[in-house]
């Protein structure tokens, strides 16, 4: 029987959890055997005795097990602890962690990294990229909210009239179009732009008004990502989007290109703009940030402006980020396992796309480039 194991996150602040209770019973249904690490999901609201009710053991299985799962890449201590030929299903980012997936090549470990889904209709219950941003923009509104010195909504009171919050939202992906369904729930005045034609008759019905700058030749890949912008487009967008910034209360940034530094869109200049107490989100701060001046993990203040950089706003809400990423592991998972046995397919493209490496090669083309460089340098 194929042994899964799933530990306890060690990254800082990482508060989510790989499997459930709800998909460990699915697991096992399945034909796995089930291996917690103790209070591997109590960040998640997930204690020891809810999966030892699903069928799961709860302690330490890393060395023996056939089948690991992460949310995060484990360390370079604890991929040289699994054993040879043991699979790893997990968010990797190949391309930087690069000392992880070394140690993992070196261990024989069959990684597959979860953000590398392809964006295709079968593989969409496995997309980490999509549930998360999900997660990630209804909290990034609920944060601005809190550190805005003024409410949201339009109220009539005794008191006189209370304007209602203005929010522009930049980017509308699977975040930025979650951000803007949420500060409208909670009575903003929502404004949003995004580099893709396409997305603004989804920005329009759920009520916000779309700003458009144009189209920049080659704006969206063929996963439906934006793509980077050229120098003359990004000039140009930034003369719209500043008065846009100046009017706003809050601004929610979300551009991210799939493994590129994120582009910089607000400018320190249209900081400066803005009014004293106005707020910023900064989705991208992660991966270099949208916003010149946020900074990862701390909430920057220019010129009385917030810039809130969370870096990793689905862990402020892990319960239901943890149910979303389970699910998707295990539609992943169910693909691979075939008669009680892990037998991955390596035609299928979902599996081709996400393979890391196998059998002591590294598959991912950008980060057998990177380990060969950083080994020449």
């Amino acid at each position: 029987m194929v042994l899964v194991f799933v530990p306890k996150e060690s990254e800082p602040g990482e508060t989510r959890v790989a499997v459930t209770p709800e998909t460990t019973k699915a697991l096992i249904k399945a034909g796995f055997e089930v291996k917690i690490e103790n209070d591997a999901g109590l960040a998640s609201g997930f204690d020891n005795s809810q999966y030892e009710e699903a069928g799961a053991k709860t302690g330490s299985a890393l060395e023996e097990a056939d089948l690991i799962f992460q949310v995060r890449a484990p360390s370079v201590a604890a991929a040289g602890k699994m054993k040879a030929g043991s699979s790893l299903i997990s968010s990797l980012q190949p391309s930087i962690d690069l000392d992880a997936i070394k140690a993992l090549n070196d261990a024989k470990v069959t990684a597959f990294g979860m953000e590398l889904i392809p964006r295709i209709t079968r593989a969409q219950k496995m997309d980490i990229l999509s549930s998360q941003a999900t997660v990630a923009g209804y909290q990034a509104v609920l944060l601005a909210a809190a550190a805005l010195p003024k409410m949201f909504p339009l109220l009539m009171t005794a008191a006189g009239t209370i304007k209602p919050a203005r929010v522009f939202i930049l980017g509308a992906g699977v975040a930025g179009l979650q951000a803007i369904a949420t500060a409208k729930r909670l009575g903003a005045v929502v404004e949003a732009n995004d580099v893709r034609p396409a997305v603004k008759e989804q920005v329009e019905s759920l009520g916000a008004k779309f700003i458009d700058t144009g189209t920049p030749p080659q704006a969206e890949s063929t996963g439906g990502y934006a793509k980077e912008t050229g120098e003359e487009y990004a000039r140009k967008q930034r003369e719209i989007l500043t008065k846009h910034v100046a009017s706003a209360d809050v601004v929610i940034t979300t551009a991210l290109i799939p493994g590129r530094k994120a582009p910089v869109i607000v400018t320190a200049d249209m900081v400066k703009g803005m009014r004293p107490g106005s707020v910023i989100v900064d989705l991208a701060v992660a991966a270099g940030g949208n916003v010149e001046g946020s900074e990862s993990g701390k909430t920057a203040v220019k010129n009385n402006v917030s810039i809130i950089g969370e870096p990793n706003l689905p862990a402020l809400v892990a319960s239901d980020a943890s149910r979303m990423w389970a699910r998707n592991v295990l539609g992943f998972a169910e693909l691979m396992f075939k008669e009680g046995k892990i037998e991955p397919d390596w035609e299928d493209e979902v599996i081709a796309a996400t393979v890391v490496t196998h059998d002591g090669q590294i598959k991912h083309e950008g980060a057998a480039e990177a380990l060969s460089a950083k080994g020449k340098s």
